[in-house]
C-alpha cells in the first residue's frame, strides 16, 4: 500500500511539475500578489463542519495552484452546508467568468444543474473527493469503497480480538455524498454474512450531533449489552458516537472505526476510545486537484495526468486521479501520519495522552 501512495504522489508530482511548465512565460499581473489578467480559478467547498475543507484541503489547493500558476487567481468560498447557497456561489463564479471551477459538491444530484450551467458558460469542473452529477471536466479523489473496506477490516478484526458478539451498528455519512455511498457498500461488501446489523443509520450533512443521537437511539432499542462494534464512517461522526457511548456508560467501549485522520480522531485512537481512522494524504489529492484546475483553466488536456476514467450517472467517463488510502491504528500512527509530516508528536501526545502514548510506542 505503502508503494501504492508513493507512486501516486510520484505520478501527481510529475503532472504538476508539466503543468507548472506550460504555465511559464504568461503575461499579465495578478490581482492578489501577483501579475493582473491571469486566469481565475473558482474553488467551492461544502462546509466547514468537516475540518478538512477548511484546515487541509483548500490551503493546500491555493498554494499549489500557486506554485503551478503564478498569475492565477483563486476565488474561494463555503457553502456551509447548503445546496442553494453553493447554488448561488456556482453562479457567482460563473458570473466572474471563472476559467475553471473545483468543486465539493454539498449534495451531487442537486448541484448538477448548476454543473450544467457552468459548462454551458465554458467553465470546465473538476469534482474535488466528491464525485458530482453533471458535465464534469475531471474527478480527484481516493478509492471510496476501498475506504470502506479498510473499515469493514479493521473492525471485524477488533471484534476478533475481543472474543465475544457479533452485532454491529453501522453509522454511515450523508447519503446524498456519492462518498458516503460508495464506503458504505465497501464496508459492507466486507461486513455481510460476518456480522449481524442491529441498527443502520445514515447521516445528513456530517453532522456528529445526529450521528450523537442516532447511537443513543440505537442503544435504547438494542440494548448495551448487544452492541460489539460500530461501524463510523468517520471521524466526527465517531467523536459524536463515542460521546453517546459515554454519557450511556458503556464500559468498555466497542470499537469504532473512523476516516480523515482528524487530529481528535487521532488522540481517540491513541487513547483508546476509537479503534481505527482512515488516512487520505491530502497533499497528492491537492496537488492533482491543483494541476487539473490549471491545466482546465489554461484549456489544456486533462488525459495525461489521468490514472483512469470514472462516469457519473449523467455524464460519459471522465479523466480522474484516484489515490490509495491506508488505514491507521495506534500500532502504526508514527509510520504513517507522524512520517508523513501531518502531525508532530508534540500535537498528538498531549499531557493528558502522555502515558497512552508511551504505551503506543509513539513517546520514549
Amino acid at each position: 500500500m505503502k508503494t501504492c501512495i508513493r507512486n501516486a504522489v510520484l505520478a501527481v508530482t510529475a503532472v504538476s511539475v508539466a503543468v507548472a511548465l506550460a504555465a511559464c512565460g504568461q503575461s499579465g499581473e495578478n490581482a492578489v500578489g501577483g501579475r493582473s489578467g491571469g486566469p481565475s480559478i473558482g474553488l467551492l467547498v461544502p462546509d466547514a463542519v468537516t475540518p478538512r475543507w477548511e484546515t487541509d484541503d483548500r490551503p493546500l489547493l491555493e498554494k499549489k495552484i500557486k506554485e503551478l500558476c503564478g498569475d492565477c487567481k483563486v476565488v474561494h468560498a463555503n457553502a456551509r452546508g447548503d445546496v442553494a447557497t453553493q447554488q448561488q456561489q456556482v453562479d457567482s463564479m460563473i458570473t466572474r467568468r471563472v476559467d475553471a471551477l473545483v468543486l465539493v459538491a454539498v449534495d451531487a444530484r442537486a448541484l448538477s444543474s448548476a454543473v450544467g450551467k457552468a459548462a454551458g458558460a465554458g467553465i470546465p469542473v473538476i469534482a474535488y473527493d466528491r464525485l458530482s452529477e453533471g458535465p464534469i471536466s475531471g474527478y480527484v479523489s481516493f478509492n471510496g469503497q476501498e475506504v470502506g473496506r479498510l473499515q469493514g477490516r479493521a473492525l471485524l478484526r477488533a471484534m476478533d480480538e475481543r472474543g465475544h458478539g457479533d452485532e454491529i451498528v453501522m453509522i454511515n455519512g450523508d447519503p446524498t455524498d456519492p462518498n458516503a455511498v460508495a464506503f458504505k457498500e465497501g464496508a459492507l461488501s466486507v461486513l455481510r454474512g460476518k456480522v449481524k446489523i442491529g441498527k443502520m443509520f445514515d447521516t445528513p450533512m456530517w453532522r456528529s450531533d445526529l450521528a450523537n443521537m442516532s447511537m443513543s437511539g440505537a442503544i435504547a432499542d438494542l440494548g448495551a449489552d448487544h452492541i460489539d462494534g460500530v461501524y463510523s464512517a468517520n471521524d466526527a461522526l465517531a467523536s459524536g458516537i463515542i460521546s453517546s457511548l459515554r454519557a450511556n456508560k458503556i464500559s468498555p467501549l466497542p470499537p469504532v472505526t473512523g476516516q480523515d485522520a482528524d487530529l481528535g480522531g487521532v488522540r481517540r485512537i491513541v487513547d483508546g476510545e476509537q479503534y481505527m481512522t482512515v488516512w487520505k494524504p491530502f497533499q497528492p489529492e491537492a496537488a492533482a486537484g491543483a494541476a487539473m484546475a490549471v491545466a482546465a483553466a489554461r484549456g489544456e488536456s486533462l488525459d495525461p495526468m489521468a490514472t483512469g476514467k470514472v462516469s457519473n450517472r449523467s455524464e460519459k467517463a471522465v479523466p480522474a486521479v484516484l489515490l490509495t488510502p491506508v488505514a491507521v491504528t495506534a500500532d502504526n500512527i508514527k509510520d504513517t501520519l507522524v512520517k508523513g509530516g501531518v502531525y508532530t508528536i508534540q500535537q498528538i501526545c498531549i499531557p493528558r495522552l502522555r502515558a497512552a502514548c508511551d504505551k503506543a510506542g509513539l513517546t520514549g
